[in-house]
């Protein structure tokens, strides 16, 4: 019994101790799609990020890296009332906003078997960007013959933005083979604030805090072995 109970431990502390070595490079990057459809107002928001991401081991277990892409934003909406009989107005818009994003972070792995590992992660996201409004009334008057059709396009563009914050994601990390991982981080926990360039602009602040399934986001990882 005493010689199973000292080779299970030295099973477990052998595996506990698998580290990945310092020198080690891995890809991985972040690529999201999302559309959010409003049937109540006719609104649309649409939402791209790419940012690929390279990492860099500076000791056994510990990777700085940095996440350099882009970010592109866009809200509208169609609407359509009638202020007095047999008139129509249809108004139209559209808020864009494009970003170059930079994401430095430092990542700590801690070993829990041979190929599994559970990591936290310290970035600073920065988004620099700014955005476009377009829009167009169309109005059309029955009341009169002929019927009579009258457009007014709007197209303006805002004020660049700078976005700043602090983000600590938990995660798992599986080494399918010595090149090829699975992740998966698992909330977030971070405060972003963003601005616009103008006199008299605000700053718009976000608090998230959060470790649920719903925030769970899953990747692959490609690793350069030593």
């Amino acid at each position: 019994m005493k010689k199973l109970l000292v080779a299970g431990a030295v099973a477990l502390f052998g595996l506990s101790n698998a580290q990945i070595a310092k020198g080690t490079v891995y890809l991985s990057g972040q690529a999201q799609f999302s559309q959010q459809n409003d049937n109540n107002d006719d609104s649309k928001n649409t939402n791209v990020t790419i940012v690929p991401t390279v990492g860099y081991f500076v000791a056994p277990n510990l990777a700085v890296g940095l996440g350099v892409g882009f970010q592109h934003t866009n809200k509208s909406f169609e609407n359509t009332t009638s202020p007095v009989p047999n008139v129509f107005v249809t108004s139209e818009g559209k808020n864009i906003d494009n970003a170059v994003i930079v994401e430095p972070f430092v990542r700590k792995y801690w070993t829990l078997g041979d190929k599994l590992y559970f990591f936290g992660q310290l970035s600073v996201p920065m988004a620099f960007g700014s955005g476009k409004e377009e829009g167009s009334v169309t109005t059309v008057n029955n009341n009169v013959t002929p019927a009579t059709t009258t457009t007014t396009t709007i197209s303006e563009d805002k004020a660049k933005f700078t976005s700043v914050g602090v983000s600590i994601k938990p995660g798992l990390d599986y080494f399918l083979n010595k090149n090829w991982t699975i992740e998966a981080t698992i909330g977030e926990f971070g405060y972003n604030t963003k601005k616009y360039d103008f006199d008299g602009a605000k700053s718009v602040e976000n608090f998230n805090f959060g470790a649920n399934l719903s925030t769970v986001t899953i990747g692959v990882k490609y690793v350069f072995a030593k």
